[in-house]
C-alpha cells in the first residue's frame, strides 16, 4: 500500500468517527433538552421601586441613603386628594392643612431630590375617602354628580400631570383602585388619558386592584398594565417559601394572558406583605387591630414573589408598599405593618433588588 493511499484511508476513517461523535453529542444534547426544564433568560433591568410615603416634612439627602442601600432605582411619589364620602363628587387637594409631601410643592421637592440621586420616579396621585373607605366603591347617585366628579378628578390629575412633565417624571399613574368609577364611566377615562397625553410625555399606567385589572377597558391606551398585587397566595399562619411560590402559579398564568392579550408588560404599582400571621392569606388587609408579629411570614412571602415573578418576561417590576422617609424611626422588631424597614425583610429586598437591578 502506498503512503498516499494509507493517508487517504486514515482521513476517511477519521471523518466517519468524528461524524459519529457529533451525532452522539447532538443526540445527548437533544435528550438533555427534552428532560431538563428550560430556564428562560430574565429581562433586565426590572423596575425595583418603593412606595415613598408622603411626610409632613421635606426630604433631605440622608433620607435617600436607605433607598440606595436596598438598591431601589424607582420611587412612587403619592400626592393626595380627599373626598368626604363615596357619594361625594368634589376632590379637595393641595391644601395648606395637608402634609407637605401630599401637596404639589412637596411632590416637586421629593422628585428633585430623588432625581438628583439618580432614582427615577412614578407619580401616583391618589384619593383618600373620609374614614378610609375603599376607593373602588366610589360611585355617584346621579348624572349631575357624575359630571361634577369627572370635572373635579380631571382637574386633580391634570394638575399633577403638568408637574410630572416639568419635573421629567418617568411614569405617571392616572388613578388607583377606582373600579366603580371606571365601570360606570369608561369613555370618560379614555378621554382623560388623551388629555393627559397632551400635557405629559412620559409613560402612563393605572393602578388596578388585583381583582379588578382583568376588566379594565383602556389598557391599550396606556404603556403599562398596573396592578396593585395583593393576590392571596397561602392559607398558612407562616407560609413557607415553597407555599408562596406555589400560590403564585394561578395568578402568574392570568397575568401572562392579560399581558399577551394587551401586548403590554405588567407593572406592580403596589406589592407587599405585612410581618403578621397569615401574611399571604389576605395581603391587602391593613387592620391595625391585628397584634401578631411574624417576620418569617413576611420574609417567605416576599421571597416567594421575587423568586417566582421577578424573572418573568412579561413583568416590568414593581413598587414595594411601603417605605417611610424617617427610616430610623419606623419598622423594627415591634412593627407588624407592611414596611420592611429595620426588619429581616429589608435584607431580602436588598438582595433581590441588587440581583434584578442595572
Amino acid at each position: 500500500m502506498t503512503k498516499s493511499l494509507f493517508l487517504l484511508i486514515c482521513a476517511f476513517l477519521f471523518s466517519i468517527l468524528m461524524g459519529c461523535g457529533q451525532k452522539r453529542d447532538s443526540s445527548k444534547l437533544l435528550i438533555t433538552q427534552q428532560n431538563e426544564e428550560v430556564i428562560k433568560e430574565p429581562t433586565f433591568p426590572k423596575i425595583n421601586g418603593v412606595s415613598f410615603v408622603a411626610s409632613k416634612d421635606s426630604i433631605l439627602e440622608e433620607n435617600i441613603a436607605p433607598l440606595k442601600n436596598i438598591h431601589a432605582d424607582y420611587a412612587a411619589i403619592m400626592p393626595f386628594g380627599f373626598i368626604k364620602s363615596l357619594e361625594h363628587p368634589e376632590i379637595i387637594y393641595n391644601q395648606e392643612r395637608q402634609w407637605f409631601g401630599e401637596r404639589r410643592e412637596g411632590a416637586k421637592q421629593y422628585i428633585e431630590i430623588l432625581h438628583k440621586n439618580e432614582i427615577k420616579v412614578m407619580m401616583k396621585p391618589q384619593i383618600w375617602v373620609w374614614r378610609g373607605e375603599f376607593t373602588g366603591l366610589l360611585k355617584m347617585a346621579s348624572e349631575e354628580d357624575w359630571v361634577e366628579l369627572e370635572k373635579s378628578y380631571k382637574k386633580f390629575i391634570l394638575d399633577f400631570a403638568k408637574v410630572a412633565e416639568v419635573e421629567k417624571v418617568e411614569i405617571f399613574c392616572i388613578g388607583t383602585e377606582l373600579e366603580k368609577f371606571i365601570e360606570h364611566r369608561p369613555e370618560y377615562w379614555r378621554n382623560l388619558i388623551a388629555e393627559v397625553r397632551k400635557v405629559y410625555n412620559g409613560k402612563l399606567t393605572y393602578a388596578a386592584n388585583w381583582d379588578e385589572y382583568k376588566g379594565v377597558p383602556f389598557w391599550n391606551t396606556l404603556d403599562y398594565i398596573g396592578v396593585d398585587a395583593y393576590f392571596p397566595v397561602s392559607e398558612s399562619k407562616t407560609p413557607t417559601i415553597e407555599e408562596s411560590r406555589n400560590g403564585w402559579q394561578r395568578w402568574k398564568n392570568e397575568l401572562k394572558v392579560v399581558s399577551e392579550r394587551e401586548n403590554k408588560k405588567i407593572l406592580f404599582t403596589e406589592y407587599g406583605y405585612r410581618s403578621v400571621d397569615f401574611a399571604g392569606k389576605e395581603p391587602w388587609e391593613s387592620n391595625y387591630k391585628l397584634t401578631s408579629i411574624n417576620f418569617e411570614a413576611q420574609n417567605n412571602t416576599l421571597r416567594g414573589l421575587y423568586e417566582e415573578v421577578w424573572n418573568e418576561q412579561w413583568f416590568a417590576g414593581g413598587f414595594l408598599w411601603k417605605w417611610f422617609i424617617a427610616h430610623e424611626r419606623v419598622g423594627g422588631e415591634t412593627d407588624n405593618q407592611f414596611t420592611p424597614q429595620n426588619k429581616p425583610a429589608e435584607v431580602i429586598v436588598a438582595k433581590f433588588y441588587k440581583k434584578f437591578g442595572k
